[in-house]
């Protein structure tokens, strides 16, 4: 399957040719296993040794056409690269008949995929240092965003995409589970505290942190290696999407199930890095953030599933779910997951997680 229309073969020939007026090392192109709904990607390997990937996209999950696109996902990587924790933006190939959404090449990781939760210290270290870069006034922010109330933004995104649940059938969503999303959307509007602690603190996040986006380098470092959804908002989205079970399940390769106790333990290591006396580690807002996080996921599985059976939309359409641009094992990955993670006990056990997660991570410390 290819991330365009274009037959693979003429793709890669098609890259070869992009390739060879800009780089002399270019010997080989091989591409990657496709694990990913939003982007295709192929190996690229130089005879100095220092080997990229070809990001080709198809679609933008940000809902921007194809120039705005790639100038936004430029921007993630440029930005987030100085933390030494992503990889480095090395170029950006053209848009044209051959690659119709274009593409990026960054820095290839020879790497392993996260192994929970050993390699949770690690990946706290990389948000952290992520989170610690320097914040740009405002007007250097675009093209990423930065709203005015993150809080607000993330409540609107919410529940637009919880406008999805009333349309799923009851074998996928039955009442009970239904009772406990709509009990915690209900939080969204609850203590004001939190939501004033996480709008007037933020920092470049990732919104994409989930563990099967991080490489752990043969020296033990984790590197995010996924970055499309940067935005200027609170770290506690880029924590909860670490953690949380609909992204520790995710990906077959770094699947995990984590207990509550190492949930606050990796929270608390983040913290340590921040140090005690920043203001984007308040408990509460980390803890809002989180149930605030999952239910984006919760809400966005419901999206996915009313969307993905649409036939593909036209190239300059951001936003595209259609089955036609992953493999077929891959969609049938995530239609499982999505049906695991909208059953009642997965969502009975998330919302216990929660109550466990306020005792001991925020009313311990109050």
């Amino acid at each position: 399957m290819t991330t365009t229309d274009t037959p693979l073969a003429m793709q890669l020939d098609a890259l070869r040719v992009h390739l060879a007026g800009l780089d002399e090392n270019i010997v080989d192109l091989q591409p990657m296993p496709d694990t990913g709904l939003a982007h295709g990607h192929i190996w690229i390997t130089r005879r100095n040794g220092m080997d990229w990937v070809a990001r080709l996209p198809k679609q933008s999950q940000m809902q921007l056409d194809v120039e705005a696109n790639l100038d936004f996902q430029a921007t993630c990587y440029r930005r987030a690269s100085t933390s030494g924790h992503t990889p480095a933006l090395h170029g950006r190939l053209p848009i044209d008949a051959t690659l119709p959404r274009g593409g990026l090449l960054v820095t290839a990781i020879p790497g392993r995929t996260a192994r929970l939760p050993e390699d949770l210290p690690g990946i706290a270290k990389a948000l952290a240092a992520i989170h610690r870069l320097p914040l740009p006034a405002s007007t250097a922010r675009p093209p990423l965003a930065s709203a005015p109330s993150p809080w607000q933004a993330m409540r609107e995104e919410v529940l637009a995409q919880a406008g999805y649940l009333d349309a799923l059938p009851p074998e996928l969503l039955d009442a009970e589970a239904r009772r406990h999303i709509d009990a915690t959307l209900a939080s969204l509007d609850g203590d004001s505290v939190p939501a004033a602690s996480i709008d007037a603190h933020r920092c470049l996040i990732s919104f994409d942190a989930h563990p099967g986006n991080f490489l752990i380098t043969p020296r033990g470092k984790a590197v995010l290696v996924d970055l499309e959804k940067c935005r200027y908002s609170h770290p506690g989205f880029d924590l909860a999407h670490a953690t949380l079970y609909t992204s520790t399940t995710w990906d077959p390769a770094s699947h995990a199930v984590l207990d509550p106790e190492t949930v606050v333990r990796f929270y608390r290591q983040w913290q340590s890095r921040l140090g005690a006396d920043n203001p984007l580690t308040d408990d509460a807002a980390l803890l809002a953030t989180r149930r605030a996080m999952w239910l984006w996921s919760i809400t966005w599985c419901a999206k996915w599933w009313n969307l993905h059976r649409r036939e593909r939309d036209a190239l300059a359409c951001g936003e595209d779910w259609s089955t036609s641009l992953s493999d077929p094992a891959l969609i049938s990955h995530v239609a499982d997951r999505v049906a695991h993670y909208l059953s009642t006990p997965i969502v009975a056990r998330v919302t216990d997680e929660f109550r466990y997660l306020r005792h001991h991570l925020v009313m311990e410390t109050t």
